[in-house]
């Protein structure tokens, strides 16, 4: 098992993400909204202002997805649908995805263990 965390950079894209989820059978996933630092630095800091050039389009805001996945068959079907739906994510603004393993998980609808 492991967690997926997608930090979405393009939150119009999120329904698309989460219905490729379903389509490809991961059922579960928690989204919250969030702000990435530069985002952070171009509202609060003034000495950092220059730095909103550098980044494209910066946004209000990002979402953050997180689900977890069972098998690495699983992992692979999720991210196969990240890339389909947003792209390349080395390209600037469009997000960043990892994996993590979870050891335990107690509360799913259906053990994991």
């Amino acid at each position: 098992m492991e967690l997926l965390v997608l930090v979405l950079n393009q939150p119009e894209r999120l329904e698309e993400i989460l219905e490729g989820f379903l389509h490809e059978g991961i059922s579960g996933a928690t989204v919250l909204e969030s702000t990435g630092m530069g985002r952070e630095l171009c509202d609060t800091a003034p000495f950092f202002g220059g730095i909103r050039q550098l980044i494209q389009g910066c946004r209000p805001h990002n979402v953050t997805v997180f689900t977890v996945v069972r098998s690495e068959e699983e992992r692979k079907k999720a991210i196969k649908v990240i890339d389909e739906v947003i792209g390349d994510v080395s390209k600037p603004n469009a997000g960043i995805y990892f994996t993590v393993p979870v050891t335990s998980v107690n509360g799913l609808m259906e053990p994991l263990l």
